[in-house]
């Protein structure tokens, strides 16, 4: 009897014990449930607990030995030990946190990438000198519009605007390669990309470069090979003319007066494929706005331009007077542009009145700069130069009148067909009879007048030749 209770005893204490043996293998066996068929047969014993056999105490070593090697299952319960389950969980956490990292990696790099295109955006904005190319580009979009007939070809327009902003970029971009030095120099200069070190020097070439084929190619490609030649020799008078000139002497700022009057003849061209009278208005009007423009700012920055080391007229005129002077002179020539381009057929009679009263007020602004050559009154004289340009090109817009000659080229092969389909109409109600009869024979009816293709074609400026049939 002792030896049947002990052995219930122990029974009990194996299958109710919670606390598994240490497990050395990390991953754990799936639960075993352990049934009669798993122990090993012994002579005369029974599969089961507790039915009053007593021998079976290898049985019981052999399961405890079961159970301590699957390490996270008791006996005959099926349930997850404390331990297993603490293995798990760490596992889960693993994958969960590795997860965690690639997804943080990711994240990362994408911020990486997006600070990486902002800073060279930031670079290619102030290397085009992006504020200024949009003014030039704006005036090769109003060239473009006042060379145009009754209808403005709006593709033509954005392609002409997009290849003259991808030139004026790569020119400014170019300017600040090759004066690297001298904007190190000054002040209002030393914190742009090439003197400041956030962009390398081959760098900023190589996108000067590309985006000025990329524009120049564009232009000829949508528009014409006139206004690609006039892209191009602007990108090169400015980035290998005016620039080393600036250095050299002050006659640089009426050189790159001219740089800045070209850009409408390239709208113009682009529009039109010729050059006119008319055409040469608001060329004019930059060349000679520029001057007072860029005199009041070379007064206004003098001190930046010594240290820079560039020759302006404002270094050699210690007064100022000739300078002011100077501003005032070319705001006199503006005065007469409203006139011309009323006379010329470019604008209405309005446009004229408004004109003289926007020059008349630049005027007064020169005139005070003149008197009292200070600081506050070259700035009052920069302030109207940048006043006058837009208003002057809305004007121009806004009491524009169709370009006559590219209406009369559009228009002419419409006349031409309609002058010879006349002639045929008369040909068909007066039809020629042969002498066998008055049956119309192909080879006889003669539908257009051969004279009538030699005034087309090589002088559609000539009026069609009268043609009389010999018969009528």
């Amino acid at each position: 009897m002792r030896r049947l209770t002990a052995a219930r005893s122990l029974s009990s204490r194996l299958l109710s014990s919670r606390a598994p043996l240490p497990n050395p293998n990390p991953n754990p066996l799936p639960a075993l449930c352990l049934s009669p068929h798993l122990l090993p047969r012994l002579p005369s014993s029974r599969p089961c607990f507790g039915d009053g056999v007593v021998d079976h105490g290898p049985a019981l070593l052999l399961a405890s030995r079961i159970h301590s090697s699957a390490g996270s299952w008791n006996l005959g319960l099926a349930r997850p030990a404390v331990g297993g389950g603490e293995t798990t969980a760490e596992a889960t956490a693993a994958v969960f946190e590795s997860a965690g990292s690639g997804s943080r990696s990711i994240s990362q790099k994408a911020r990486e990438a997006s600070e990486v295109l902002r800073h060279y955006g930031r670079c290619y904005w102030e290397l085009s000198k992006a504020r200024l190319s949009m003014l030039v580009v704006a005036t090769s979009g109003t060239g473009y519009v006042l060379g145009s007939g009754n209808a403005i070809d709006l593709a033509g327009l954005c392609c002409t605007c997009a290849g003259t902003m991808m030139v004026a970029a790569s020119a400014n971009s170019l300017n600040q390669v090759f004066e690297i030095q001298n904007d190190t120099k000054m002040k209002r200069t030393k914190q742009r990309p090439l003197p400041s070190g956030r962009i390398t020097i081959p760098h900023a070439a190589i996108w000067a470069s590309s985006i000025g084929i990329a524009g120049t190619t564009l232009l000829a490609w949508k528009t014409n090979s006139l206004a690609a030649g006039l892209a191009a020799s602007n990108l090169v008078l400015y980035a290998f003319v005016y620039t080393p000139l600036k250095q050299i002497h002050p006659v640089n700022t009426w050189v790159g007066a001219v740089v800045g009057a070209i850009p409408p003849l390239l709208g113009w061209a682009a529009a039109s494929s010729e050059m006119s009278l008319s055409a040469m208005i608001l060329p004019a009007a930059l060349y000679y706005w520029q001057l007072p423009h860029f005199m009041a700012l070379a007064y206004l920055c003098r001190n930046d331009y010594v240290a820079g080391g560039f020759q302006m007229l404002s270094l050699a005129d210690a007064s100022g007077r000739r300078t002011a002077l100077c501003s005032f002179r070319n705001c006199l020539y503006l005065l007469p542009l409203g006139f011309l381009a009323y006379d010329w057929g470019l604008t209405s009679k309005w446009f004229m009145l408004e004109s003289s009263l926007l020059t008349f007020c630049m005027s007064i602004a020169a005139v005070s700069f003149v008197r009292e050559r200070t600081a506050k009154n070259a700035r009052r004289m920069f302030h109207a130069s940048l006043l006058y340009l837009p208003v002057f090109m809305f004007g121009l817009l806004l009491h524009r009148l169709p370009n006559e000659q590219l209406e009369h080229i559009t228009t002419q092969p419409n006349k031409m067909n309609g002058v010879l389909d006349d002639s045929e109409l008369y040909e068909d109600e007066h039809p020629r009879s042969s002498d066998q009869g008055n049956k119309k024979s192909p080879a006889c009816v003669q539908t257009r007048p051969p004279v009538a293709y030699a005034s087309v074609a090589p002088f559609p400026f000539l009026p069609v030749p009268l043609y009389v049939s010999p018969d009528s």
